[in-house]
């Protein structure tokens, strides 16, 4: 029987005014952005603890400290890239990825083909096997005072 495991991830970005909005390794059009040490992508952040979690290789924080300038600015996609890396040298692959992300605003239903494609081609794995899905918070607590974007993950992985 194949071994396969299951991870989930979460995470949490405060929005500033004036600042890149990252999702997805998108560039959203909106007034406030994602403020964080790279380039504050939520939703490849919580799929990278997902990931990471299910091979049991610890957390992002552990792999790319806030503290560590080499990662400061940096896409997220890149990070995502050395943590399927880093699956692979555990001989583990990814069966599939189930995301979703909670904001208020931009809207992120017409960018989603173009995050599967990008969370795809960095992870080495097909456009069918990502699910990316949103919802708002109904204008409640920080998400709905558009103050923060929050995303959770899922994942699945097996032994190669």
């Amino acid at each position: 029987m194949a071994k396969i495991k299951v991870g989930f991830g979460f995470d949490v970005h405060q929005l500033k005014a004036q600042h890149p909005f990252i999702l997805g390794g998108v560039n959203l059009e909106h007034t406030s952005g994602a403020y964080g040490h790279s380039d504050a992508d939520v939703l490849l952040h919580a799929i990278c603890d997902a990931l990471l979690g299910a091979a049991n290789l610890r957390d992002i924080g552990f792999h790319f400290s806030n503290k560590d300038d080499r990662w400061k600015g940096i896409s997220s996609l890149i990070l995502l890239q050395h943590v399927v890396a880093l699956l692979a040298e555990k001989n583990w692959q990814i069966g599939n990825i189930d995301a979703m992300v909670c904001l208020e605003a931009p809207k992120i239903n017409p960018h989603i083909p173009t995050m599967q494609a990008n969370i795809a081609k960095a992870a080495g794995i097909d456009v069918e096997d990502i699910s990316i899905k949103a919802t708002t918070n109904e204008t409640l607590g920080f998400i709905g005072r558009e103050e923060g974007v929050v995303a959770y993950a899922v994942c699945l992985i097996e032994r190669v």
